[in-house]
């Protein structure tokens, strides 16, 4: 079974979505992720915050941020081939790279957290 690989901006939290202006964007994100997951699929998310080394770790991530900057993030990888920078995979592209023929319902994710993203509102 195929892998994701998201290397994410820095945010204050795992997935951006805490505090009280939740990005749409990251919301669906997480909504499809979490939903994938659920079905078996791999997809890890990578944040520069909480994960720096993971992008140090990645020849293909660490050379296209070096190339492009920080405006390259996001970056999608699956396996080993870079897929996408600069934007969140879209649905579709999700659903195609992980070769599911049957696109799931996607349920609302439950990732953010009524007391900020660190538990004392850090975001906030």
């Amino acid at each position: 079974m195929k892998k994701i690989f998201i290397y994410e901006p820095a945010m204050c939290c795992e997935t951006g979505i805490c505090g009280v202006g939740v990005d749409p964007e990251l919301l669906r994100v997480s909504t499809v992720i979490n939903n994938l997951r659920k079905l078996g699929f791999e997809v890890n998310r990578y944040n520069l915050t909480s994960a720096p080394m993971e992008f140090v770790k990645n020849k293909v991530v660490n050379e296209a941020i070096k190339k492009d900057g920080n405006k390259t993030l996001p970056i999608t990888i699956v396996e080993d081939k870079l897929m996408k920078t600069g934007k969140y995979p879209t649905n579709d592209e999700f659903f195609t790279w992980l070769e599911v023929y049957e696109q799931p319902i996607l349920e609302k994710s439950n990732d953010s957290n009524d007391d900020g993203c660190c538990g004392g509102g850090c975001c906030c």
